[in-house]
């Protein structure tokens, strides 16, 4: 502000003089220093995109001080006026490409993947784009056929269109921020329209477009503004606090990738229009018309391969979506039938249960007279009978207990288990059962076999259901032997029942006592709850003999080397009778 207000002192009070052009280089340089200085704190403080986006801006601010600091140094140092033909002009042109990158990284905004990906391409053709167009109008007067009127005036024009594009750029910008990003794009657009519209005005001075205006020289009243536009940038700098989008920023992410990419697309279409008017317009030397079209045609080969790497990319970009679509739609059919299946079987679950609990009083009224007429004289063809009686009440009730398990099924945490201890307590804990019926029982353990994850006392359950299904099928139809055994498959672990082929050679009086399908799947529903929370499966196999295999497969853990030393668990001698 100081600077400012000794220049604006100065302005007024001085005439044209050597002081007063001294005075005016001099506040400048200070002020785009200030400027470009007062955004490297935020440089620094930022991470990822947002160091990028203050770098782009620190830079831009940078080249237009290296512009001043030109310009000073004819006035100040070589006391001479500035060459209509100078060469720093293009810095001055150049000076907002980084400005313009800057808001194409659009920091007020989450980040979206099309900006990652090919946001970055779009915006590197555009600025081939500008740089063609100032070599195709401006470099021509000045190294093809040197003309300063020519230069000065198509300099001025596309600078200023350069301007008013990014005066667009910080509008749009304004108006999808919100909170502290708004109020900076604000202040930007308010410096850069002081700056557009007082260096308009000089311009025209400059040019003499008006008569009525006063003469410009440097250090003019017509400067004041200027300073004033280039001293707001230090405050902008260092009153702005952002440096993370916005909660609630507006979502247009989509619509901005998408009009980058036509904006691109117009840039490479407008190629061939530069060309047909480099060739047809007949007021330049043929100089400048060849000098374009070989242009044109340079600029045309590079963005071709920029678009064809632009296309490689969406290419690959869309081949990726596609693929996650998919497996999005794969997934969510899966979950759906995941949660169709779950639906089903609470269903299942609470009426089975509200079934078993139904079924339990008539069954324990009915064991409790089959106990009462065991306890009474029978004769000997009536004490087998009334034996039967009680075995199949208790069977029934037994199932109906593993109904009313599976109806409650909760998960429950998890361990290492070998199946060979569980399938051994499991014949154990039936012992009671398999003894007095004289079946013998065979063991076939897999000494190597990898143990599983799972709740043991749910997984010794499904064990000891399976095996007196399989007891009291070969009970029923005249099995003598039954087989318990465990194996590897892949990289699951395997628990395999089996009964001998005798179970199948049925008592014509037997059939339709007691069918072995309703038994068997009454006992196999309640498995296989608990399988599933296991990642688990049950299968039932008749061979061709006649005897039937259930077999239980489940994920094995993966030994590790520290496991693979422990020793392993004794287990019976394979094919021997259990003892």
């Amino acid at each position: 502000m100081g600077v400012v207000a000794v220049f604006s002192v100065a302005a007024f009070v001085l005439r044209q003089s050597y002081l007063l052009n001294v005075i005016c280089d001099v506040s400048d340089c200070l002020l785009l220093a200030s400027g470009a200085a007062a955004f490297v704190p935020l440089a620094l403080r930022a991470r990822g995109r947002m160091r990028l986006f203050w770098s782009l801006i620190t830079l831009g601010l940078s080249m237009w001080f290296s512009y001043q600091l030109l310009w000073a140094y004819y006035e100040v140092v070589l006391r001479t006026d500035v060459p209509d033909l100078f060469a720093g002009d293009m810095m001055l042109f150049l000076d907002i490409v980084p400005l313009m990158a800057a808001l194409a990284l659009r920091p007020h905004a989450p980040e979206d993947e099309y900006t990652a990906r090919l946001g970055n391409l779009d915006f590197a053709l555009l600025l081939v784009w500008w740089l063609y167009l100032y070599a195709l109008i401006v470099l021509p007067w000045q190294y093809v056929v040197v003309n300063a009127d020519a230069y000065n005036h198509d300099l001025d024009t596309i600078y200023l269109i350069e301007k008013v594009a990014f005066l667009i750029g910080l509008a749009a910008c304004a108006i999808a921020s919100k909170g502290q990003w708004r109020k900076f794009y604000a202040n930007l657009f308010g410096m850069m329209f002081t700056y557009v519209a007082s260096s308009t005005v000089a311009n025209w001075a400059i040019s003499g477009t008006y008569k009525w205006m006063d003469r410009y020289y440097s250090g003019s009243l017509y400067d004041v503004p200027l300073a004033v536009a280039i001293g707001w940038l230090t405050w902008i700098g260092l009153r702005t606090k952002a440096e993370a989008p916005e909660a609630g920023a507006h979502e247009v992410s989509t619509v901005y990738g998408v009009w980058v990419a036509r904006c691109s697309m117009i840039a490479v279409f407008s190629l061939p229009l530069f060309g047909v008017w480099a060739t047809v317009d007949g007021a330049v030397p043929a100089r400048i018309r060849l000098f374009r079209l070989a242009l044109t045609l340079l600029a045309a080969l590079v963005m071709a391969v920029m678009v064809f790497v632009r296309q490689h990319l969406l290419d690959r970009e869309l081949i990726r979506l596609l693929n996650r679509s998919r497996n999005s739609v794969d997934n969510l059919k899966q979950l759906q039938a995941q949660i169709l299946h779950s639906e089903r079987m609470a269903s299942i679950g609470q009426l089975v249960g509200g079934a078993a609990h139904e079924l339990n009083n008539p069954i324990t009224a009915m064991l409790g007279y089959s106990d009462l007429l065991l306890s009474t004289k029978l004769n000997a063809e009536q004490q087998p009978v009334a034996a039967k009686i009680g075995q199949y009440v208790r069977r029934t009730k037994s199932l109906v207990a593993s109904l009313i398990s599976f109806s409650r099924q909760t998960p429950a945490p998890k361990t290492p288990i070998d199946l060979n201890t569980l399938a051994r307590t499991a014949v154990k804990l039936t012992q009671p059962q398999w003894e007095p019926q004289g079946i013998e029982i065979r063991t076939q353990f897999d000494r190597e076999l990898q143990k599983v994850m799972g709740d043991s006392n749910q997984l010794l359950q499904v064990c000891l259901q399976l095996v007196a299904n399989c007891l009291h099928i070969s009970e029923a139809r005249g099995g003598r032997t039954l087989t318990v055994g465990t194996t590897r498959k892949a990289d699951r672990s395997v628990l395999e029942i089996s009964t001998d082929s005798a179970t199948f050679r049925l008592p014509s009086d037997m059939g339709e006592v007691f069918p072995q399908d309703i038994a068997d799947t009454l006992g196999l529903s309640a498995c296989q709850g608990i399988l599933q929370e296991h990642q688990g499966v049950i299968s039932r196999e008749r061979r061709e003999d006649g005897a039937l295999l259930l077999r239980v497969e489940l994920p094995a853990i993966k030994p590790s080397p520290a496991n693979a030393r422990e020793s392993t668990i004794p287990v019976l001698r394979q094919s021997q009778p259990f003892a």
